[in-house]
């Protein structure tokens, strides 16, 4: 389980461990806060630029996501 501290979530990197049409890392490139809880995390990929919105607990699952590239 990957550890993850959503104050520094943004802007953080993430690889794909089963990537979908050749995206494969991302970057965290928006998150909103409301009382210091995560309301609203968006992800874009690096190759294509699409945009997201992704529930940020998923990227602790190491069966989908890893931390940084690889």
């Amino acid at each position: 389980m990957n550890k993850i501290n959503p104050k520094k979530l943004l802007n953080s990197k993430w690889t794909a461990v089963n990537p979908i049409k050749k995206e494969k890392h991302f970057l965290i490139t928006e998150i909103e806060f409301e009382e210091n809880e995560v309301v609203h995390c968006s992800i874009e990929s690096i190759m294509t630029k699409r945009i997201q919105s992704i529930d940020w607990k998923e990227l602790k699952n190491q069966a989908n996501w890893l931390s940084g590239w690889k």
